[in-house]
């Protein structure tokens, strides 16, 4: 049985018109024991929209719309939200949530939050919190960080780097089977990108967790991180393959884009000059009847902009395109 499945997942946001913004529509994919999928796309395109519904987090003005999200089998979608946190989000499924500054309460120390994600699971009394710390202190000792001065300082005396280890960590605490990495590095510079990246693999090779997910919106950071690559554009999953087929051999007209516009040190790919993409993503609160990258492909075909595209298997990989081929 898949460690997580998402099934034609679908979610939109309700204006105070009363409008509704579609901003994830029919998403679905599995995950086995191990997998790291990597999930890409322009600022916008419902990444971090996607990540609330994988964590059964519907707080208005989202909604969920159609399909289901199961973890081991069991449905989120018809659970409380305070059935969710205190039984699956932490113990089962995990967030590293993006921007660690706002993910810290600034007002206390890093060992009292952490310690309350550790009360908020577990029949802790008072008395327990030296036990509490030790265990603080055994996990943050895995990041090559001062442990007690972290500890024991407030989120604005550490520095970028300090603060995104630290909510690593505490979102690791409870050992989940899976987590979610929504841009986990989108704020640091490249040295400090790469020390995150180590840690995350460091608690994988531990045994901490087993299976991520691991958004972005740098495309080629995913040919170090993940096994599997979804490409999302405009709420929809365009094209999904190993991460050899989507960064060496992109068939969907966006992720060839998307490729195109980025600096990459690949091999065969250093000579390339980026070209950005020209226009814009459609409007979700409007119908879209055609294909929603229609607009702005290059190889877009009169029927592309009036026949809605469908998922379809194009040298084993999924593509969204009738002209992948």
């Amino acid at each position: 049985m898949p460690i997580f499945e998402v099934d034609h997942l679908s979610l939109h946001y309700l204006t105070r018109f009363g409008q509704k913004v579609h901003a994830v529509s029919g998403v679905s994919f599995t995950m086995e024991q191990g997998e790291i999928l990597g999930i890409a796309g322009e600022s916008g395109c419902g990444k971090s929209t996607l990540v609330n519904g994988l964590m059964g987090l519907f707080i208005p003005p989202l909604y969920p719309a159609a399909g289901d999200v199961r973890v081991g089998g069991e449905s989120l979608m018809n659970r409380t939200p305070q059935d969710i946190r205190a039984n699956v989000l932490s113990r089962k499924v995990s967030m590293i949530p993006q921007g660690a500054f706002n993910a810290l309460n600034p007002t206390r120390r890093v060992k009292d939050i952490a310690a309350d994600v550790i009360a908020a699971h577990e029949q802790v009394s008072g008395g327990n919190r030296r036990e509490i710390y030790q265990r603080l202190r055994d996990r943050f000792d895995l990041f090559g960080m001062d442990t007690d001065r972290v500890l024991n300082s407030f989120p604005i005396q550490l520095t970028a780097g300090e603060r995104q280890r630290s909510v690593i960590g505490i979102s690791t605490l409870l050992n989940p089977q899976m987590v979610i990495a929504d841009e986990p590095t989108s704020a640091l510079d490249v040295s400090t990108q790469k020390v995150v990246i180590r840690m995350i693999f460091d608690l994988l090779d531990k045994g901490i967790f087993s299976t991520m997910i691991f958004i972005t919106h740098e495309l080629p950071l995913l040919r170090h991180v993940a096994n599997n690559i979804a490409i999302m554009y405009a709420g929809q999953i365009v094209e999904k393959g190993t991460t050899e087929q989507i960064v060496f051999d992109p068939r969907h007209p966006y992720t060839q884009a998307l490729m195109g516009a980025m600096l990459s040190a690949e091999a065969g790919q250093r000579q390339k000059k980026p070209v950005a993409i020209e226009g814009a993503p459609p409007n979700l609160a409007n119908r879209i009847t055609g294909c929603r990258f229609a607009d702005r492909c290059p190889v877009a075909r009169p029927e592309c902009k009036q026949q809605a595209q469908t998922i379809r298997i194009v040298s084993d990989r999924e593509v969204r395109c009738s002209y992948a081929e």
